[in-house]
């Protein structure tokens, strides 16, 4: 058989630099795929005929670009960036300046994720394995109105390969840097005239890339991952088919890795070559940004698993009803070292119990020259959760500075007499949350003439949550591993007073859109869309710090408004897709990091931006792909603490610390990406495809403070591979180099170098950095 060649321009992004480009016709025919066909209006439809800013990669593309994690997907779409909120254990996506990177559960991100239709709320959840997958769409801006979770800055869709009628499937392993080794898989069967099965599964094993000096044949950020998933399919008649489905993920990883930065009071400032007397005179000055000493080798331990069942029914040509049923289950105990020392100062934990359940009915047909969906949708979330730290040798300064004495004069040596006073040596913050949304929602699509189509959409939605925290003093056993130990005893209840809350919300989005098509190769869309977000409440690590406002914060409403065009040209080898868009936010829900907390607070916002991607074969065997955001964005009102709110007598007092405008965190002005690859003959029976990708992102912070420690001044990553492919055979070996130039680049910083009120006495700034250079070896066999 004729081997099918790759197209790896569908969906990718591209700035209309090659606009102008004479793009010559190709020699050989099918180097571009068919137009994909996305599901973001809930029915399928070519991604050039969608009014909404869409990217979109099809399974050959996830193949080829050797995408094996969920958050990898990001990099080729403009505007859009992955959030890692503390290094390998926990995922958000950014877009648009909407993001979150709380790692606390109980906040939801304005960037939703769902995988086959049904809504991923825990973010801890996220990070999942990449594979057997048929094709993502990432839809930017607000996506309230068909979609059942409010989530206005857009969302990302992984949609799974599902049961075929013929017999078949495909085995793809690899081996690179750190031993590590991924194999991944899926087997297709069919079970009778009505009845398919598939089977996919994925497994990632290797050492870390990070040295504990410390304990060398413990080194960090390893990687121990296995996923799966089952797939039933059920068409008993031409009207009605059913699909069961259940996944399954596992991760046991040592974690936390950070490198140490000495910032010792007064100044707070970085001061890589100064002890720091408040973690025992530590410095960390070799230099390497992917090796410490740490005294403890963290661990993130998590299992998800869910059951979704799909029904559709069919009443005709024209109507079809749909049933989506899921339920889904997070379990996650992480905890890391937080000083990055070799001191027992501090160590962070925080726990996951949640589950979930959700129930969306939809009824969509057409008429005439109408389109339309209409349905309602539930969602149950029941969270059980803790965060906290093990904290001797913080607790001990704590205690110093209660009794008047030097709070650094810690004996680490003597941890046990140095907290005695206290009775404890660390806290634990359980607290618990039910959510519970309700909502109606429909759109309708009118064609006014043959090319003006009229769209017009809205849901209306009932939420409520409970919400219980609690702040207790414990006493953790000296070989405690874990913020679950069961040696674990109360000391101090509500060390300060325990926070009840509940509240309700009634929120509407809506969205309204003129499409107009001039012609079969060019759409231009504008209108406007309303998007919302829930209220919400935060649960600190340490609320002593903060005033009980800071506990709760209002819903966000988002007005959004939106023009673009997508232009196919060059005889369907060319594609340019671009928008541009102003956003006003009421209560915009800021994101915040004060000391150790995360914190969701209620500001003012405003930005404006563009994005345009672009997808072109300019010559025989050459595919590129180039994409650019933009964004102006501003925040305003954000209150914080104040920086000197000790009182003489040790007591707290909060305060609003700054006003005036601030960029949003994990926000760079510039966000270019793009892909070259050509391929060549080499002989009648194989080919050579060599191919280089890079993503580059401007200065952005990682906290509103706008400290200097929180500031990466901006990077690019550049990745490379090199793909054999014979023409007669159904497999194809491929090496590839991750971060060629092994650019070092910041994913996030804690800022924990101030008093108590800044978070701690820590007297340093935690920096975490993102992959080395990383090399593998790949060979993919469809049978």
């Amino acid at each position: 058989m004729e081997r099918t060649k790759l197209n790896w321009l569908n969906g990718a992004a591209v700035i209309p630099v090659l606009v102008g480009i004479g793009l010559s016709s190709p020699a050989y025919a099918q180097v571009f795929e068919d137009e994909i066909i996305v599901t973001a209006t809930k029915r399928a439809e070519s991604v050039q005929d969608v009014a909404i800013s869409v990217t979109a990669l099809s399974e050959k593309q996830i193949k080829a670009l050797g995408y094996t994690n969920a958050q990898q997907i990001t990099a080729l779409a403009p505007g859009v960036s992955t959030v890692q909120p503390n290094g390998e254990s926990n995922y958000s996506v950014a877009i648009r300046g909407a993001s979150n990177s709380d790692f606390t559960t109980n906040v939801e991100s304005p960037v939703a994720l769902y995988v086959d239709e049904t809504y991923i709320s825990q973010s801890s959840g996220s990070g999942f394995q990449l594979f057997d997958t048929e094709r993502v769409e990432i839809l930017r801006g607000p996506q309230g109105t068909l979609f059942g979770r409010n989530a206005t800055g857009g969302l990302v869709h992984y949609i799974s390969v599902k049961p075929q009628e013929e017999f078949g499937g495909y085995v793809n392993a690899s081996y690179g840097s750190y031993d590590r080794i991924k194999v991944q898989g899926a087997l297709n069967a069919p079970i009778s005239d009505t009845v398919a099965a598939r089977v996919s599964f994925a497994t990632h094993q290797g050492d870390g890339y990070v040295e504990n000096r410390l304990r060398p044949d413990r080194s960090l950020n390893n990687a121990n991952d296995v996923a799966g998933r089952a797939q039933l399919s059920f068409k008993p008649t031409d009207d009605f088919d059913l699909l069961l489905a259940a996944r399954y993920g596992s991760q046991d990883i040592r974690t936390g890795f950070f490198e140490y930065v000495s910032a010792p009071l007064p100044t707070g400032a970085g001061q890589p070559s100064s002890p720091n007397p408040a973690i025992g005179g530590y410095t960390d000055l070799d230099g390497d940004i992917y090796a410490g000493s740490y005294d403890f080798p963290g661990r993130n331990q998590l299992e998800t698993y869910s059951f979704t069942a799909t029904g559709n029914y069919r009443f005709g040509d024209s109507l079809e009803l749909t049933s989506i049923t899921d339920y889904q289950s997070t379990d996650r105990d992480y905890i890391e070292d937080s000083d990055a020392s070799p001191f027992n100062f501090f160590n962070f934990f925080l726990t996951t119990d949640a589950k979930q359940f959700s129930q969306e009915i939809r009824l969509s047909g057409s008429a005439d020259k109408f389109k339309w969906v209409a349905g309602g949708y539930y969602i149950n979330i029941d969270i059980d959760d803790q965060n906290g730290g093990i904290a001797p040798g913080f607790i001990a300064n704590f205690v110093n500075l209660l009794s008047g004495q030097n709070p650094s004069n810690v004996d680490f040596d003597n941890l046990d007499a140095e907290v005695a006073n206290a009775g404890f040596n660390g806290v634990d913050n359980p607290y618990t949350q039910e959510t519970e949304s309700f909502s109606i929602f429909g759109q309708v699509d009118y064609d006014l003439s043959d090319q003006l189509t009229l769209i017009l959409g809205g849901r209306f939605i009932s939420e409520s949550k409970d919400f219980q925290y609690n702040n207790n003093g414990v006493l953790f056993d000296e070989n405690a591993t874990s913020g679950r130990d069961p040696r674990t005893q109360l000391i101090a209840p509500d060390l300060v007073p325990s926070f009840t809350g509940d509240r309700s919300d009634e929120m509407w989005s809506l969205r309204a859109v003129l499409n107009y098509q001039v012609n079969d190769d060019l759409l231009l869309y504008g209108g406007y869309n309303r998007g919302v977000r829930g209220g919400g409440f935060n649960a600190p690590l340490l609320p002593g710090i903060i005033d009980a406002s800071f506990y709760e914060y209002e819903p966000e409403t988002l007005n959004a408004y939106e023009a673009g065009f997508k232009k196919t040209f060059a005889d369907g080898r060319a594609r340019l897709n671009a928008s541009a868009y102003f956003y006003d936010y009421t209560d915009y829900q800021a994101f915040s990091i004060i000391g150790l907390d995360t914190f969701t607070q209620n500001a003012n916002a405003e930005n404006y931006g563009f994005e345009a991607e672009l997808q072109a074969n300019p010559a025989e065997g050459l595919d590129v792909l180039l994409g650019v955001g933009y964004i102006n964005s501003n925040v305003s009102d954000v209150a914080g603490v104040n920086t000197d709110a000790i009182a003489s007598d040790g007591s707290l007092i909060s305060a609003a610390f700054r006003q005036g405008d601030i960029v949003p965190v994990q926000t760079p002005e510039w966000n270019l990406n793009g892909l070259v690859r050509y391929e060549v003959p080499v002989s009648n029976d194989y080919s050579v495809a060599f191919q280089a990708d890079a993503e580059y992102r401007s200065e952005h912070v990682f906290n509103l403070s706008g400290a200097a420690s929180s500031i990466e001044d901006g990077y690019a990553v550049v990745n490379g591979s090199v793909t054999l492919s014979p023409e007669e055979q159904p497999w194809d070996l491929a090496v590839g180099v991750s971060n060629i130039f092994g650019e070092e680049y910041l994913v996030q910083t804690f800022d924990l170098s101030g008093t108590l009120d800044a978070g701690g006495f820590f007297g340093m700034i935690e920096q975490y950095y993102g992959r080395p250079r990383m090399w593998n070896v790949s060979l993919n066999v469809d049978f």
